[in-house]
């Protein structure tokens, strides 16, 4: 479909204002929309699918009404948004818009590898509440697929272009050990770390596109402690080990989510690394967010555990121990 497309009453500046410098703008309608865009003077030639075309006359119309002044980046990611929604309404996520819609529907997540969907109550609650919250906690034990199942959410987001990136991130906190200065640049430093989000990654989309993921830069590595002073747009962001940040860490992050993002944050409340008079901000966030809209939790337990069946066995006998109050 082919449409043109003219501006009432235009202004020159307004009209700059609109494109962008050197059309900026105007190649990000044509990425986003997928649309073929074109201008002479006021006039826009528009060239895709019938909703796609319709979405960028009314997307022009708005950009041009707000275009008193340069529009921000952060103005136009917003009207490009919305701009996508109009054309696949609902937006496309993870999961699946059926399972949204229906909460007896089975959430299935889809991977160039496989298809994968939870395989304990909990673990169906789990992507459930990644599906429908912005920002989503699992708290429990190790072996229940939390991390696994959140790097399967987060490559079914990039797959639909429900979001433009992943961003993995973790404190980098030793469990017990001192393991030093660590050789190599930054990325080399934090991979350690890191580790279970890359294991999960490969299984998921295989090494060679996982390395062209990161030259693309549609996967990052961003170290905890350089979150701060960000703001996260249209990415899917993962939170690993997060029972070993401070409470002042985990404000931090949570208010790292921007537009169009999803966060999951991950982590085992019996598996605390920092120092014995450090709160953990994982089970702070737990009791001060509870109940705040928007933000969703899942509580593991061992039977959640999908590993070795002697896994679940240690989990339930350290879980006993707690309980008669031996140290642990």
């Amino acid at each position: 479909m082919i449409r043109r497309h003219r501006l009432e009453a235009p202004d020159n500046r307004r009209l700059a204002h609109l494109c962008g410098p050197l059309d900026e703008h105007l190649r990000q309608i044509e990425a986003t929309l997928e649309v073929r865009l074109s201008r002479r003077e006021a006039e826009f030639r528009i060239e895709g699918a019938r909703p796609a075309v319709e979405a960028t006359m009314a997307l022009i119309d708005t950009l041009y009404t707000m275009a008193q002044a340069p529009i921000g980046e952060r103005r136009l990611q917003l009207a490009l948004v919305h701009a996508r929604e109009a054309v696949d309404p609902p937006a496309r996520s993870v999961g699946g818009d059926a399972a949204a819609a229906d909460p007896d529907a089975p959430v299935v997540l889809h991977t160039r590898h496989a298809d994968l969907a939870g395989r304990t109550p909990n673990q169906v609650r789990y992507l459930r509440s990644i599906l429908s919250h912005d920002i989503s906690f699992g708290i429990g034990p190790a072996g229940t697929g939390k991390t696994f199942l959140a790097v399967a959410c987060a490559v079914d987001a990039l797959e639909r272009q429900g979001v433009q990136r992943i961003v993995l991130t973790r404190p980098a906190v030793e469990a017990g050990e001192r393991l030093g200065f660590l050789p190599g640049d930054l990325a080399q430093k934090v991979d350690p770390y890191l580790r279970p989000l890359y294991d999960a990654l490969y299984d998921l989309m295989g090494f060679d596109r996982v390395t062209k993921a990161f030259e693309r830069g549609l996967i990052e590595i961003a170290p905890l402690a350089f979150m701060r002073g960000r703001t996260l747009n249209h990415a899917f962001v993962i939170l690993d080990e997060a029972q070993n940040t401070t409470r002042e860490q985990m404000k931090m992050f949570l208010t790292r989510v921007g537009f169009g993002s999803k966060c999951v944050v991950n982590g085992d409340t019996s598996q605390v690394d920092l120092p014995k008079a450090t709160a953990s901000g994982l089970v702070d966030a737990a009791q001060v967010l509870a109940g705040v809209s928007g933000i969703g939790f899942t509580h593991f337990t061992a039977a959640d555990v999908v590993r070795h069946p002697l896994v679940a066995r240690i989990v339930k006998a350290y879980d006993r121990a707690r309980e008669r109050g031996d140290d642990s």
